[in-house]
């Protein structure tokens, strides 16, 4: 029999103290996470998603409309995803792309400062033609309003994609000159020079007139 005053060796601990565990290890956790490169976080968080939704890779798979092996890569953060393929996957987990881009942000608030490291090649049409595209925002809410664009371009590439989307795209010309294809017309752009369009009128570069080309890209949609 236990003396009076006196606690039992095997007392359980107490709820307040289990919180305050589990909260400590969900900050190492995050802390953790905060340090990974973005392609990392963002696979996390589809996993954790997956995993909560009782979903196998296979079933992903077949919702998704991508292998199991690539979906494994982008899980474990070794291969990039694009936009789509993002938005089709949080489809088949059950949650907006914009979730899982909250889920993997290292900072919370109303601002959001996204560094180098941290910014996001992501793959579109001009890919295949040798373009670089990097991602500079990521948080949009429960809405896509917007989507700001880094491209890189050189005239290695012998061909250039078209392209034709809702919303109205503007271009800030960083080095280099190029003429870019507008409907029916063409429009001579050199560095220090703004371009602004219709995305739904058929549109993209027509020739590179030097080596290397780098501009800022931002869609605008409709709210």
């Amino acid at each position: 029999m236990t003396k009076p005053g006196r606690k039992s060796a095997g007392r359980v601990k107490s709820a307040p103290s289990e919180r305050r565990r589990a909260a400590t290890v969900e900050r190492q956790v995050k802390n953790e996470l905060a340090n990974l490169p973005l392609e990392a976080r963002i696979g996390a968080a589809i996993k954790r998603r997956r995993l909560e939704a009782n979903l196998t890779l296979s079933d992903l798979s077949t919702g998704a409309g991508l292998s199991s092996a690539m979906l494994s890569r982008i899980e474990n953060g070794m291969a990039t995803a694009s936009l789509d393929a993002l938005e089709r996957i949080a489809g088949a987990v059950g949650v907006n792309l914009s979730d899982l881009f909250r889920e993997s942000e290292s900072r919370q608030g109303s601002a959001q400062l996204v560094r180098k490291t941290e910014q996001m090649e992501v793959v579109r049409v001009g890919t295949k033609y040798g373009h670089t595209y990097r991602l500079l925002s990521y948080d949009r809410g429960p809405r896509k309003l917007f989507e700001p664009f880094f491209i890189e371009m050189d005239k290695k590439s012998e061909s250039y994609p078209r392209f034709a989307h809702p919303g109205t795209e503007f271009i800030y010309m960083l080095q280099g000159r190029m003429e870019y294809r507008f409907g029916d017309q063409t429009y001579l752009i050199e560095p220090g020079d703004a371009f602004t369009f219709s995305g739904n009128v058929t549109h993209g570069p027509e020739r590179l007139l030097d080596e290397r080309i780098r501009f800022l890209a931002i869609i605008i949609y409709a709210e």
